[in-house]
């Protein structure tokens, strides 16, 4: 109890009673995660981490202990996949579940997206056909379509959540985050060859980014752990903004050694985001954001509907589903495409800033004439 204490005193920016008085003792945090925990690329390196682990000085669980005065193991490793929190990652580097104790106090983590080598792999792929395309077109959706979406949702969701009961059966009495990926492109156009992603691939980068966070914040709700959300944070500081804006390197012209990663300031910005939330985290339960459908054009001859909506919540997503495909994120004006005649439904939901659903979806009816 009293390390609870200590954290919610923190959070909320109040000083720790000192001099006679009783002084709670520090927090006991542990950081797990990937290279976007790490830091990797980031200098300073911590001396004291194993060098494969390529972890910074700066990352952002350094800042978030800075911040809280917490006492820190941090355990983050580059290329850390979900399977690495039970398994040794590299000869003598042990599985970063070892770190925690049932009296652990806070964990954060990103993790996710190196497994099954789908986010990381999609990357690289998507680059090399961007290069060999010259930025034009959008060869890697053309070549991949929906796979790397539906292996985030049947594998990498899976695992998530495993790995989320994993860390709370070792720390049963810890508040436990996990962080969203902040945005590595922006929503169209790109900025070839700083990230060297065809036009048209840039949204389909983006949406893959978009399916891999909705998974983090689903295995945060199935467990009952907190999600960290950058979503709308991140938006505006990609790859391709300019040095000092930019919370993500590019693959030219950048400043770290480690490409396409969150620099000093992205780590620092998902500190912030972090401790925010954690103390947001503390307040009543937020209300479900609500969804209404404000208008709807339907276009038989071209076969196309086109659908605008709204929350109740500010600064919400959305996700949309057209008859019993499954949902998918969605802007807050859809177009369907290529439909074919005859009955169909649309239903769309609202999904606010710190992840919570509306748990009934705005639905439309509309028919395609022959």
């Amino acid at each position: 109890m009293k390390h609870l204490v200590a954290l919610l005193l923190a959070l909320a920016g109040i000083g720790i009673a000192s001099g006679t008085q009783a002084q709670a003792a520090p927090i006991k945090y542990v950081a797990l995660g990937d290279s976007y925990s790490a830091a990797s690329g980031v200098l300073p390196l911590d001396p004291a981490a194993p060098v494969q682990c390529l972890r910074s000085n700066l990352n952002y669980p350094h800042v978030v202990a800075e911040r809280l005065g917490a006492d820190l193991t941090d355990v983050t490793c580059g290329a850390a996949e979900t399977g690495d929190f039970s398994a040794e990652q590299y000869p003598g580097v042990a599985p970063q579940l070892d770190a925690l104790t049932p009296d652990t106090d806070l964990v954060t983590m990103t993790i996710g997206g190196n497994d099954s080598g789908v986010f990381i792999g999609a990357i690289l792929s998507c680059g090399a056909l961007g290069l060999a395309s010259l930025g034009q077109g959008s060869p890697c959706a053309d070549q991949f379509g929906d796979s790397y979406e539906d292996t985030i949702r049947d594998t990498t969701y899976p695992s998530l959540v495993k790995a989320l009961k994993s860390v709370r059966a070792k720390a049963p009495s810890a508040r436990i985050a996990i962080l969203g990926y902040p945005w590595i492109m922006p929503e169209a156009d790109g900025c070839y060859p700083q990230m060297p992603v065809a036009k048209g691939d840039v949204p389909y980068l983006r949406s893959l980014q978009a399916t891999l966070n909705d998974a983090v914040r689903r295995a945060a709700e199935e467990t009952g752990s907190i999600y960290v959300n950058f979503n709308q944070v991140s938006n505006g500081h990609d790859a391709c903004q300019p040095n000092g804006t930019r919370w993500i390197e590019p693959v030219l012209a950048g400043t770290n050694p480690v490409i396409v990663h969150p620099n000093a300031l992205g780590e620092s910005k998902m500190a912030e985001q972090a401790l925010s939330v954690l103390a947001k985290a503390d307040q009543p339960a937020e209300s479900a954001p609500r969804t209404r459908i404000k208008r709807v054009s339907v276009n038989s001859v071209k076969r196309r509907a086109k659908f605008w909506f709204v929350s109740s919540t500010p600064e919400s997503t959305f996700r949309c589903r057209l008859d019993s495909k499954p949902f998918r994120n969605c802007r807050s004006s859809m177009v369907f495409r290529n439909l074919k005649p005859g009955i169909h439904w649309v239903r769309v939901t609202a999904v606010s800033p710190t992840g919570k659903n509306d748990p009934t979806p705005a639905a439309r009816r509309f028919r395609i004439v022959r």
